[in-house]
Parts: C-alpha cells; sequence; structure tokens
C-alpha cells in the first residue's frame, strides 16, 4: 500500500483523467492493467530474465522514459480542462486506457519493484507454488492500486472543478513531473 499511496507518474495521469474525462474508469483500468502485465511478468520469470539481460532492461527503459516525456509533453501543450457534467473530452475509453496502460505498462521502476517487493512475501516451503503466492501478492497490489487511484482521480475531480485555474496547475505540474521523471528514468540509465 505504501508503493501505491506514494504519489507519481501513475498519480499524474489519475488527476489529469480526474480533470480531463467524465469518467475516470478507463484511464484507471488501462492503469490496473499495466501492473496486472508486470505482475505476470514478474510471476512467470520474466521479469528476472529481463534484468538479467542489460539490452532488455536499457530498451524498456528507454521506451518507458520516451513515453513518459511524450505524455508530460503532451500534457503541458494541452493541460486538462474541467469539463460540464455530462460533457466529455472527446477522448475514446480506449484509447484512455491505452495511456493508462502506457502509463504503467512501459514504466521499468514498477517491474524492478515487483522484482525487488514481491519475493519477500514468497515462501518457496510453502503449499503453493512461488509463481502462484506471486500473482496473489500482485493481485493484491492491483486492487490497492484500484482503490488509490479511483480515489485520486475522483478527489482531483471534486475538488478542482470549481476552481479551473487551480485545475490548469495541476495539470501542468502533473506534466512536468512526468517529463522530469522520464528524464530521470533516461539519466540515470546511461550514468550506470
Amino acid at each position: 500500500m505504501l508503493f501505491v499511496l506514494t504519489p507519481g507518474v501513475d498519480w499524474a495521469y489519475a488527476i489529469a483523467a480526474g480533470l480531463r474525462y467524465r469518467s475516470v474508469v478507463p484511464a484507471v483500468a488501462g492503469m490496473l492493467a499495466g501492473h496486472a502485465l508486470a505482475t505476470i511478468v514478474v510471476a512467470a520469470g520474466v521479469g528476472a530474465l529481463v534484468t538479467g539481460v542489460p539490452l532488455a532492461l536499457t530498451t524498456l527503459t528507454v521506451v518507458g522514459a520516451a513515453y513518459l516525456i511524450w505524455l508530460g509533453v503532451t500534457t503541458l501543450r494541452h493541460p486538462s480542462e474541467v469539463h460540464a457534467a455530462g460533457e466529455t473530452a472527446g477522448t475514446s475509453p480506449v484509447r484512455q486506457a491505452g495511456k493508462g496502460f502506457g502509463v504503467s505498462g512501459l514504466n521499468p521502476k514498477v517491474f524492478l519493484l515487483f522484482l525487488a517487493l514481491l519475493p519477500q512475501f514468497v515462501r518457496p516451503a510453502a503449499a503453493w507454488p512461488v509463481p502462484a503466492q506471486l500473482l496473489v501478492l500482485g493481485g493484491i497490489h492491483v486492487a490497492n492500486c484500484a482503490v488509490v487511484y479511483i480515489l485520486v482521480a475522483a478527489t482531483a475531480k471534486r475538488l478542482l472543478h470549481a476552481r479551473p485555474s487551480a485545475a490548469r496547475i495541476v495539470s501542468r505540474v502533473s506534466g512536468v513531473i512526468m517529463m522530469l521523471l522520464g528524464v530521470w528514468l533516461l539519466v540515470e540509465q546511461f550514468l550506470r
């Protein structure tokens, strides 16, 4: 839960979705799908393989960082605006979910955190196989994400709806955060 409560790119996208879309469910569903993918990859053992192959991890990091920078630039160029009740921002739910999936699914830090955190709670001698334990732990994480991200998005929608100028500021700050995290991922990758 502490991992989910830490603001980051997912929070920035949840806030933007709360401001921009009539329903936050597609955007949050996309983010949850990204976390579910990370769970499956780690449970299948692919996560350890990816971290063991430097080129694969570098590629994932660069693609994820570029995506975050692109999202940040897009958010800065077109900050979220509060829409009247019943009005939609013109982005299809599928596209909202796709963006959410990209935010979480292309974030190499999610995979690395899963590789660092989840195995600590696995018991090799338990009756369940290790991959099943990892899937259950990842499922708990995804459920925590669902609650937190929906609350973040709904709170942003509720608190900022009556304050359009504050909504634009929060949107721009979210864009800057996404860009800075993307740049940080690139710098960190190439300083190794």
